[in-house]
């Protein structure tokens, strides 16, 4: 699995995916593509057969209660996967690496297509994970 992280995460992430056997993985701005809005990345990302790693859930996968409804992945048939990093809001860098570690536990070199990893800091001491499909079909 390739995962690209979003430019709003640490480039620690890609890194650490290097170290967990994800070597095509990368940064958004180690590829140049720092500054562009959703819409704009979402045909490199789709193209590139890349898992998109982001905070920006809402933006990708819509509302949490609809997902699919509305977003970025709302008329996309076929993708290589999302994972949204679900923390508060200004998660600091030891936040963001523990909740993408545990994505990388859950996905167990697992595919995700067409499908959404949500790991969610509910409270300080509770981490839930999601997995659901979604596509357009």
């Amino acid at each position: 699995m390739k995962f690209l992280i979003d430019e709003c995460l640490t480039p620690e992430l890609a890194k650490i995916a290097h170290g967990k056997g994800h070597c095509e993985t990368s940064h958004v701005v180690w590829l140049g593509l720092a500054g562009l809005k959703d819409w704009e990345l979402k045909p490199i990302i789709l193209e590139g057969d890349w898992t998109f790693v982001t905070k920006n859930s809402v933006d990708f996968r819509g509302p949490k209660d609809n997902p699919g409804t509305k977003g970025q992945y709302a008329d996309v048939a076929i993708h290589a996967g999302l994972v949204c990093l679900n923390g508060p809001p200004g998660m600091d860098l030891d936040m963001q690496i523990e909740l993408f570690e545990m994505a990388l536990i859950e996905l167990d070199d697992d595919d995700l297509v067409n499908q959404v990893l949500e790991v969610i800091l509910e409270d300080e001491e509770t981490l839930r994970v999601v997995r659901y499909a979604l596509s357009k079909e």
